[in-house]
């Protein structure tokens, strides 16, 4: 099989899905184009913000992806390049894209509050707050390895540090341009979008080298960065969307959009083969862990965001749909957005699938997922003229801007879920919660956002400093599938309420209940055994971890099914 050939098929796939199952949910749902958005009622210029699709989209995507749709398929290629594609072609079109409309529709439909405002009205008071427990943690778990990783990243490869930095101040400026100074996007455009690539340009001549500058070690400049980015993540978490987000997001979708495009006419041009095994059975070895791993249920929840992921939920329910200005940006926003995820997740495969098996395994032993996939696209665009280390360079920086949006996409969505978690039943997210209603004091603790993002940024501070994202990971990925499972769970029990169709949510409801079920109870019974035999540093704190998970999700899961029976 060709890469070129696998992307082509890949395309025509996703734009046949857009066009006729993307409408099809239009249908389902109820889409009105005329309908008064929360971003339009509640415009409150901080969170409540009308944003352009163009820009909106930008921001959707860009939060969304992060590296899921890169590092996933990378991970899972050892089960061979047919099934990682065939779980994301089938997963995105059927499961993933269907999961981000829906919860970005129903989150448009219940004042634009999150998931957990959902489940309230589904399952109520105790539904609500267990399903927040568990998005609280899960965006806590993003933020701090998010964190990591962009520090480690800024160390490794300073000019993309000095790039970032010099994204945010040019955002800030495009941010006033164009809200305050009323400057239209596209005359903005023009100027600011190569004034970004420039800071591409400017970061390769001064690299921002904590090492070097300050005569410290890596651990040390690590540090640095992350008490940096942990302030930076303060700030624009609690900043209005149009000063820092909206417009950070939007500039850096072209960047983003640049890396793909690079290496869509690389492998065209390069048509590389795919040397990687086909398929390697029910069963195959892992280079990465150095022992066997099942295909059910570890492919379907390590490729995650390429196929489908429960964070989407939150981003769709947090930020994006408070600024969705109509209800007909639903299909190019939600499901369009996940379509080019699964699409990103396809150029990854490929720039591993090249390879053979041995090859693959050496390079795990080497670098870093993200670097394999730098360095492979890299080798795609070298034959339409590109060096591999500028490639490798500007293919890092993309992957940066990935990282840093999702990382302060997931603060802001920490804090709004930190403010629903403490209100009283039914009562909604205001402005001027922190001030009224009993308990004042409480109540500010609660609902100001300063103090509230304060509470995330401590956390997620001490999660990273005492070494805990590093643990906690592996249980990220069974985390990420339980939480879209439970989505889909309360997205079922609302259209049974409404009389509307469900089983094409319900049948991928069932299979991302038993897939993240049996992947979290195997993580369970290993990290038990090893805190069993070789004590608590051994698996200890990912057994209790996987153990509260499985607890909440069995408990979501009966509150579902009762209501589901008085429901029918």
């Amino acid at each position: 099989m060709n890469g070129a050939v696998l992307l082509a098929g890949g395309l025509v796939f996703f734009l046949l899905a857009y066009r006729f199952y993307g409408r099809m949910l239009e249908k389902i749902f109820g889409v009105e184009a005329e309908r008064t958005t929360p971003a339009l009622s509640n415009n409150d210029g901080v969170d409540y913000v009308p944003a352009r699709p163009s820009v909106l989209f930008g921001h959707h995507f860009a939060s969304i992806a992060g590296a899921g749709p890169i590092v996933g398929p990378i991970m899972a290629a050892h089960f061979g390049w047919a099934a990682v594609a065939l779980w994301v072609l089938l997963g995105c079109v059927f499961i993933g894209a269907v999961h981000d409309f829906a919860a970005m529709f129903l989150s448009v439909r219940h004042n634009s509050r999150s998931i957990g405002t959902v489940i309230e009205s589904l399952m109520g008071y105790w539904g609500r707050i267990l399903f927040l427990c568990f998005c609280w943690f899960a965006l806590i778990l993003v933020a701090a390895v998010f964190a990591n990783l962009v520090a480690k990243a800024f160390v490794s490869k300073p000019e993309v540090a000095t790039a970032s930095a010099l994204f945010i101040l040019l955002a800030l400026v495009f941010g006033f341009v164009i809200t305050r100074l009323r400057v239209t996007l596209t005359k903005a455009s023009f100027v600011f979008v190569p004034i970004m690539f420039g800071c591409v340009y400017i970061g390769n001549i001064f690299p921002a080298d904590l090492t070097r500058l300050l005569h410290c070690s890596s651990e040390t400049a690590i540090l640095i960065w992350t008490l940096f980015l942990l302030a930076y993540c303060y700030v624009a978490s609690v900043l209005p969307v149009w000063m820092l987000l909206q417009p950070r997001d939007y500039l850096n979708s072209y960047l983003l959009y640049a890396m793909m495009a690079l290496g869509v006419i690389g492998i065209f041009v390069a048509q590389p083969a795919l040397k990687m095994d086909t398929f390697s059975g029910l069963a195959a070895f892992n280079p990465a862990i150095k022992n066997s791993e099942f295909l059910f249920p570890m492919l379907f929840v390590t490729v995650a965001c390429g196929a489908c992921s429960g964070f989407h939920a939150l981003v769709a329910s947090g930020t994006t749909s408070k600024q969705l200005a109509s209800e007909c940006h639903l299909r190019p926003i939600a499901y369009g957005g996940m379509l080019v995820e699964g699409f990103l997740a396809l150029i990854a495969l490929v720039a591993v699938a090249w390879m053979t098996s041995a090859e693959y395994a050496d390079a795990l032993g080497k670098d870093a997922h993200v670097i394999i996939f730098a360095r492979g696209l890299a080798g795609f665009t070298k034959s339409v003229g590109v060096p591999v280390e500028l490639g490798v360079t500007f293919v890092s920086l993309a992957l940066s801007a990935f990282l840093m949006t999702t990382l302060d996409t997931a603060t802001r969505l920490a804090r709004f879920t930190w403010q629903e978690l403490f209100l009283p039943r039914g009562e909604q997210l205001s402005a001027d919660t922190a001030s009224t209603g009993v308990l004042r004091k409480l109540r500010f603790l609660t609902g100001n956002r300063f103090v509230a993002t304060l509470c995330v940024v401590g956390v997620t501070g001490l999660l990273i400093l005492g070494g805990g994202s590093r643990s906690i990971w592996p249980v990220f990925a069974s985390c990420n599938q339980l939480l879209a499972a439970l989505t889909l769970l309360g997205t079922t029990l609302w259209l049974i309420k409404n009389k509307k169709r469900s089983a094409f949510i319900f049948f991928p409801l069932l299979f991302m209940l038993v897939t993240s079920g049996t992947a979290t109870v195997m993580l369970f019974k290993t990290n038990l055994n090893g805190w069993l035999n070789d004590g608590f540093s051994n698996g200890g704190m990912l057994a209790i971890v996987s153990g509260c998970l499985m607890v909440m999700s069995a408990l979501l899961i009966v509150f579902g099914v009762k209501r589901l029976k008085e429901s029918v």
